[in-house]
């Protein structure tokens, strides 16, 4: 639409809350194409456990950035920024809008806002590394805690990757790891962040039934078949929600309903840090879910759009 030409809009928000089925919805309504944020979908084969839409469900919608790395390959935010600010740039061009879909905070912000990487050091990394190897995440989390609690309170202690991340920049810099993040503050207008604002309670529910569907469309034999690809030696497709669960029931640590249990529970921790996450962020807009959703996301989208542009 001509009045929307380098508009971009981004659907946020937690798991399990119905972003990609609105991105698409806004992308039939804006002739639009969608850049995919969610930092797991990013892996080819990892398709069940992260809820990623068929081709039939994209409903004609092209989609960027979907399988696009190996899972022995780890997901840079860095190189991600990128390729999605190209892709966006990309889809700009051919005249339509751009509309981005997921729920990773770090990796939306770093295509909006703007934010230039701090500096890495390979040595560091590498001995912070093996020591994520050796004492495991958990150990890692609490020195983390000591040294910036702040990013250990934002960080789940599981994240060995985001933690060994963290603890460089805040021994490169000698500043909290927050201090890095991206400032809020749009690299583009109009820049629209829409968020569905699904009560907790329905989204633990939610999460469940997710957990309940994706077993039974064969979720243990994508990760089995995953294996085969080198899963086990990802440095971060092996600790994604549910495939580091059934991970653990392969190697015989648990059972297979435990796995389940153990990806409802994970997942609904999860839930609540991507919801405060993006609650800090005042420029997102709340809907309430139901039939009226996709237009009062387009009003939104309208109206942003508008302000924005005088």
């Amino acid at each position: 639409m001509a009045d929307d030409a380098r508009l971009l809009v981004a659907v946020v928000g937690a798991t399990a809350s119905g972003k990609s089925d609105l991105a698409v919805e806004l992308a039939l309504r804006l002739d639009a194409e969608v850049v995919n944020t969610d930092s797991m979908q990013l892996y080819r084969g990892m398709d069940i456990g992260t809820a990623k839409l068929s081709v039939t469900e994209r409903r004609g919608v092209r989609h960027h950035l979907l399988d696009v790395l190996a899972v022995t390959q780890t997901a840079d935010v860095a190189r991600f920024q990128r390729a999605a600010r190209q892709a966006v740039a990309d889809i700009w061009s051919r005249g339509k809008v751009a509309v981005l879909a997921g729920g990773s905070g770090l990796y939306v912000r770093a295509v909006i806002d703007h934010y230039d990487f701090p500096g890495t050091d390979a040595v560091l990394r590498a001995r912070l590394e093996a020591e994520l190897d050796r004492v495991g995440p958990h150990v890692m989390h609490e020195r983390l805690r000591k040294v910036d609690p702040v990013a250990a309170g934002a960080i789940l202690a599981s994240n060995g990757r985001r933690i060994v991340r963290a603890l460089e920049v805040v021994t490169l810099s000698g500043r909290p790891f927050v201090a890095s993040l991206p400032q809020p503050c749009y690299v583009h207008t109009p820049t629209v962040q829409v968020a569905i604002d699904v009560p907790r309670a329905e989204l633990d529910l939610r999460v469940a039934r997710r957990a309940e569907r994706m077993w039974q469309a064969g979720f243990v034999d994508e990760v089995r078949g995953l294996l085969d690809q080198g899963l086990q030696q990802g440095r971060t497709a092996s600790r994604a929600l549910g495939y580091a669960q059934l991970l653990g029931h392969l190697d015989g640590q648990w059972s297979q309903e435990e796995a389940r249990e153990r990806t409802i529970a994970a997942t609904r921790r999860f839930v609540r840090r991507q919801d405060a996450w993006f609650r800090r962020d005042a420029r997102v807009t709340w809907l309430a879910p139901g039939p009226e959703l996709v237009d009062d996301a387009l009003a939104v989208v309208r109206a942003g759009s508008r302000s924005q542009r005088t």
